[in-house]
């Protein structure tokens, strides 16, 4: 006879499950965005960001933020983005040392393309799993977290 689990052991199996599912999905979508031949989640994440900023610029500190990545791996990913002609850096008119990362033309169509891939892997690997009311439930729990967490 087994014994049942507590609450406690339940918590860090469910916890277990969030992460790896989180980890394996963008994964998936991660390969999807290869054999695409398009650039990884990160620049998703960054071209994303800008393009719902106001004005399609933020300064790098704000963006990091905003994307999760520490300022030396935003910095990296940044001159890479330039590089590839999808954003550009601006300096901040009323503090020198501040530097905008402005969204090109060229980086909202990337985003787009990598949108309908990554909206692809969304459906097939996350929504075809979930009727309404999960995911509601679901919304509604994580919502709560993030409120609740910060």
């Amino acid at each position: 006879m087994t014994a049942k689990p507590t609450l406690d052991n339940q918590w860090n199996a469910v916890w277990r499950l969030f992460v790896t599912a989180n980890v394996k999905l963008l994964d998936r979508i991660g390969e999807k965005f290869s054999q695409a031949g398009l650039p990884n989640m990160d620049w998703y994440d960054v071209l994303l960001t800008l393009k719902e900023a106001p004005e399609h610029h933020l300064r790098l500190s704000d963006l990091a933020e905003k994307t999760l990545l520490s300022r030396s791996n935003l910095t990296h990913l940044v001159d890479r983005l330039e590089k590839a002609g999808l954003l550009y850096r601006k300096r901040c008119p009323k503090d020198r040392r501040g530097t905008y990362a402005v969204l090109t033309d060229a980086g909202l169509a990337m985003q787009q393309k990598m949108w309908a891939v990554y909206s692809e892997g969304i459906a097939e690997y996350f929504g075809a799993h979930l009727n309404e009311k999960e995911l509601q439930v679901m919304q509604e729990v994580l919502e709560r977290m993030l409120t609740n967490s910060l």
